[in-house]
């Protein structure tokens, strides 16, 4: 599970420090996984439950995308090739 993270971390140099955001996950309040954070000198931001102001258009788009494209659909006999390139960016195009 660290290895990603480990081969991130020593990829950054003196001055680099990311911010690290997380989706509230269980392994991102795991004590490991903070000090691995705190020892790199990285910030963590995890922000209360659904009260992501930095993020919030954002995830109202996809969000938005999600209910305008899988709710009450029936995708059986579509290809993935068929839905990236006309469904999807069609939906996102329109919003």
């Amino acid at each position: 599970m660290n290895d990603m993270p480990d081969g991130a971390i020593s990829q950054l140099g003196e001055e680099d420090h990311p911010i690290i955001h997380s989706d509230r996950g269980c392994h991102y309040r795991w004590p490991g996984w903070i000090s691995r954070m705190e020892k790199a000198g990285l910030e963590r931001s995890m922000s209360p439950k659904g009260c992501a102001s930095y993020n919030s258009a954002c995830d109202g788009l996809f969000g938005r995308l999600k209910n305008g494209m899988f709710y009450n659909r029936d995708w059986t006999g579509v290809s993935i090739q068929e839905f990236a390139e006309n469904t999807f960016l069609n939906c996102f195009v329109s919003f």
